[in-house]
């Protein structure tokens, strides 16, 4: 294993967090089979007071989970240099088998304790808890994720060595690779572009009308996650192109650099809340028939569904930015050939 001070962070603070989690867990078990909120016994008193502490525990540990997949990614692209071949997060994370896995973990887990946190404050804000078995089964369910997390991620930085060769974003990301990331880079730009704009629009044209007649939460909730992923492969197919203005670097991991001013922390910053977001639309509409909750989930839907178009609409205008005050032309391939070096470098002529 690297040691880096980030590493040692990351994997300290995995144990933690697995330590921390199991213990929810156990106790979230107990809660499950035992709640009963119209009994006075010793036991249910007992479950009362620790629900307080197991939920403070796990929502510092969501809270962190979110930060940790940016830590991850930032680490990944500062030890790039360690390695030869690698040109950024994308080299270093293709180092060993285990790199891609633990990201793609990371980020589901920062979808799910997202979600966890705001169907937790949901709860909390009803008196008599009404959710409180749904969210530790929820929660035993991101613990053990996290543990599968904190293992990859420990194999991943465990098999780190200096001398290893490994791969770029250009070979990685490139429209003749045979992987994940080859063919989203292979994808039809202006396809992809009609796919992304109108997914996007059909999203927040459903989102207004959930705001204002109060149906299709569950439409508006698949939309937005649906959007989530078109978003990330539309990052690779087009929307980094425009940044870089070079049609063959798809990188998603060079945006975080400071030679584009760290766009990708601003682009990914507006786009996964946004999923996190309007998907809660739709988990909370699941119970908003309880009693206590007839009243504060309406609202809070409402409000989750503002802010998800609100951090798409940001990621939209981030998006754009280049295509509208960029002279870069990115469908070269319907220009004639003779026109190609006029479409990358329109001050140049051939």
């Amino acid at each position: 294993m690297i040691l880096n001070p980030g590493i040692i962070a990351l994997v300290l603070a995995s144990f933690l967090m697995v330590a921390f989690s199991g213990y929810a867990s156990f106790t979230g078990v107990r809660i499950i089979r035992c709640w009963d909120m119209k009994s006075g016994s010793p036991t249910q008193l007992s479950l009362e007071r620790k629900t307080y502490l197991i939920s403070t525990i796990f929502a510092y540990v969501s809270a962190f989970q979110l930060l940790s997949l940016f830590m991850f990614i930032y680490t990944a692209d500062h030890i790039h240099t360690l390695f030869v071949g690698a040109m950024c997060a994308a080299g270093a994370l293709n180092v060993n088998s285990y790199g891609y896995p633990t990201l793609v973990l990371k980020g589901l887990n920062f979808f799910l304790c997202g979600v966890w946190l705001l169907v937790n404050y949901t709860d909390n804000r009803a008196e008599d808890y009404p959710l409180i078995k749904f969210k530790y089964k929820f929660l035993i369910l991101i613990s053990g994720l996290l543990f599968v997390e904190a293992f990859l991620q420990f194999r991943y930085f465990e098999g780190l060595r200096a001398d290893i060769i490994t791969s770029c974003c250009g070979t990685l990301f490139s429209e003749e690779t045979e992987s994940i990331g080859g063919r989203m880079a292979a994808l039809p730009s202006r396809t992809t572009q009609m796919i992304f704009f109108l997914g996007l629009a059909l999203t927040i044209r459903v989102g207004i009308h959930f705001l204002v007649t109060g149906r299709g939460a569950i439409l508006f909730a698949g939309l937005a996650t649906w959007s989530l992923i078109l978003s990330v492969v539309s990052v690779v197919a087009f929307i980094s192109v425009y940044f870089y203005e070079l049609p063959t670097h798809h990188c998603p991991f060079c945006l975080l650099q400071k030679d584009y001013h760290y766009i990708g922390y601003a682009l990914y910053l507006s786009l996964l809340p946004a999923g996190i977001f309007g998907a809660s639309v739709g988990v909370l509409q699941r119970f908003s028939a309880q009693v206590s909750l007839k009243r504060i989930i309406p609202v809070l839907q409402k409000r989750l569904c503002v802010f998800s178009m609100s951090a798409y609409l940001a990621f939209v205008m981030i998006s754009l930015y280049p295509m509208v005050f960029s002279d870069f032309v990115l469908e070269t391939h319907l220009l004639a050939p003779d026109r190609f070096q006029w479409a990358i470098y329109p001050d140049v002529r051939a």
